[in-house]
């Protein structure tokens, strides 16, 4: 039998359906850190943040019988712990009204370079401050931003993750940046005088 370290996802995943005890276990270590980012960013937390993961992995555990293998395990992975945060952010969101800007980009890529791991007990003000800011969105826009802005996907990779089409993705994102921009504002670079409205070279997405 093949070292499980060596296995690809898909083969890991129909061993521990068939009963392999350790092919889970290597599945969690491949994809933990990643989904724990996911987890930690929607959610801001890091207690529930770790509740939701644990819940991810226990569907998972449960539910591999129902990998329909048309996708990657790492998104259906994704979609698990995606939809446990979003039924805790569904009790307590708000929906503001504010005006547009797509600015607000700016200071959620800038969020994505501090690391996928936040250290929930050295994150700077400005982090904390993008934090509250996200609670403030509906659900949708608020896991459309986190996955393509702070975390870095593609548009087609978060569409895939949250089941929408590639341009609900983008139009949940403009929503989501205009939303943001009253509570983002002061963290944006005094000295950066472009033009907004002009692209941002290769860094924008499609």
């Amino acid at each position: 039998m093949d070292a499980v370290q060596e296995l690809p996802d898909k083969e890991l995943l129909s061993r521990h359906a068939q009963g392999d005890d350790q092919a889970f276990n290597e599945l969690v270590k491949r994809h933990r850190e990643r989904m724990w980012a996911v987890a930690v960013r929607v959610l801001g937390d890091p207690e529930e943040a770790s509740d939701a993961l644990q819940d991810a992995f226990l569907s998972a555990f449960r539910g591999a019988h129902r990998f329909r293998g048309d996708a990657q395990v790492s998104t259906w992975l994704h979609r698990i712990v995606i939809n446990a945060c979003h039924d805790r952010m569904r009790r307590k969101l708000v929906r503001p009204s504010v005006p547009t800007d797509d600015a607000t980009l700016d200071v959620l890529s800038n969020e994505r370079t501090k690391g996928t791991t936040p250290d929930p007990t050295g994150r700077s003000d400005s982090s904390l401050d993008v934090q509250a800011a996200l609670e403030n969105l509906p659900p949708e826009q608020r896991l459309a931003l986190i996955l393509v802005d702070m975390l870095g996907y593609r548009v087609d990779e978060a569409a895939e993750i949250l089941e929408i089409a590639s341009g609900t993705v983008k139009s949940r994102c403009a929503r989501g940046r205009a939303r943001l921009l009253p509570y983002l504002a002061h963290l944006r670079n005094p000295e950066d005088s472009r033009d907004v409205t002009s692209p941002r070279g290769g860094d924008r997405r499609s």
